[in-house]
């Protein structure tokens, strides 16, 4: 019996060993490959080969660049950061003035500078560690942690981050890398929704217990991080998980929170370019309230966009579509016309098409309001001043025009004169 048992013994040893093996032999194809797309992609850039050739020795490319060449998503436009062993800024401005590139320090103290060329940015930094596998530890995410060698044209892994981007999984080496800058919280949904990875859940809780610590990040990076989600491929996910870990209750309450409001949209009549266009007003509206939206800092059309759908989806929730009066079913199209689907998205499946087929449809006169006659005819044939009764008088055109009861100019005129004898003031 003892000789069965070392019999087994061994030859699961020698199993094992032969698995090993295989995953080793296995894991180094794929670097090879991956070094030889990495090499290929770096020949597609003008200039780049030889600005890389005059990086001094212990030079590694790390980061974005890496990650998505290895998962073939890579930007046309792409950012390409460098860890040097020394004087970044100094080597920065050397290729600048060289290759003609556009040289700006980012950030003083830690000596980061960024490189802006037509086709790709490159961003230079000096390395924090005295060994260059702690310098990789320290980063983000295992899947930003790989780094390429560039005098010895070698992947460098001390993270696992290949397995990691095999497996899909978002993982941090050590929780507090997230916290030598807590943006790096909001960088792991970016990657969720992007990459529609999942988050390794000892690293949600660590989220869930410091999120507060994003109230230290500059409201810039915060709404570039934000846009980022809202505009990934998985972002309808993302933002509702987002609020179900109330990620932001440290600027705003949860209470009566309707994170889910769009729990049960369906999305089958929509065209992917509206997807994509027109859903990351809906998504910013659903993860921020009003005054956090403003501090954030968001661009006056991305508030003016939210508020507007917010106030109108509002309105849904008081009454159904069918029973908006003509006022304001008028109004409606006018405020949200060029945002339309993303208003569309809260109403009931059944009135999906027909809406998304009158929106697409430049002619639709609903659909597309626009005035039929301008002011100054009107102060010149009705006798009309400036003032709010001419923007009434208007309004009033363009609302029988989009409902068709106004076909020529001869009508305009002769339904103008009429509104303006009922609502002009009356002299005593």
């Amino acid at each position: 019996m003892i000789y069965i048992s070392n019999v087994f013994k061994y030859r699961n040893k020698i199993k094992m060993e032969l698995n090993n093996t295989l995953e080793d032999k296995n894991l180094s194809i794929q670097h090879s490959l991956i070094v030889s797309r990495i090499e290929d992609k770096i020949k597609s850039y003008q200039n780049l080969v030889k600005i890389l050739y005059e990086m001094p020795d212990e030079s590694i490319l790390v980061g974005g660049f890496i990650r998505d060449i290895i998962l073939d998503r890579l930007n046309p436009y792409p950012d390409i950061d460098i860890v040097l062993p020394r004087n970044s800024i100094e080597f920065g401005k050397s290729i600048s003035e060289k290759y003609s590139g556009k040289f700006l320090i980012l950030d003083q103290d830690r000596k980061i500078v960024r490189i802006i060329f037509s086709n790709y940015i490159i961003d230079l930094a000096n390395k924090t560690h005295e060994l260059l596998d702690e310098d990789l530890k320290t980063r983000d995410l295992t899947i930003n942690s790989i780094g390429f060698s560039l005098d010895k044209r070698e992947l460098i892994d001390p993270a696992n981050g290949i397995y990691d981007l095999n497996n899909s999984l978002l993982r941090s080496l050590r929780n507090e890398n997230l916290l030598s800058d807590p943006l790096r919280i909001l960088r792991c949904f970016r990657f969720m929704s992007e990459l529609n990875f999942h988050i390794e859940p000892n690293i949600l809780e660590f989220i869930e217990l410091n999120k507060f610590q994003l109230q230290y990040v500059s409201v810039e990076r915060i709404q570039y991080e934000l846009k980022k989600i809202v505009y990934g491929k998985e972002a309808y996910k993302t933002v509702e998980f987002l609020n179900k870990i109330k990620i932001f209750d440290w600027i705003q309450s949860y209470e009566n929170n309707n994170s889910s409001k769009l729990i049960f949209a369906n999305f089958d009549n929509f065209f992917q370019d509206e997807i994509d266009r027109f859903f990351p007003i809906a998504y910013l509206k659903e993860l921020l309230k009003e005054p956090v939206i403003k501090k954030f800092k968001f661009s006056k059309a991305d508030s003016l966009a939210i508020s507007s759908l917010r106030r109108w989806t509002q309105k849904l929730t008081q009454k159904s579509i069918m029973n908006f009066t003509e006022i304001e079913r008028f109004q409606l199209h006018k405020d949200l016309e060029m945002i339309l689907p993303a208003f569309i998205v809260y109403l009931p499946k059944k009135y999906h098409k027909e809406w998304l087929h009158r929106w697409r449809n430049n002619k639709d006169k609903l659909f597309h309001p626009r005035k039929f006659i301008n002011g100054n005819q009107l102060k010149n044939i009705v006798g009309i001043e400036d003032g709010p009764l001419l923007g009434d008088l208007l309004n009033y055109l363009s609302r029988e025009f989009a409902y068709e009861r106004l076909n020529n100019f001869d009508e305009a005129i002769y339904k103008a004169k009429g509104w303006f004898q009922q609502n002009a003031p009356k002299c005593d």
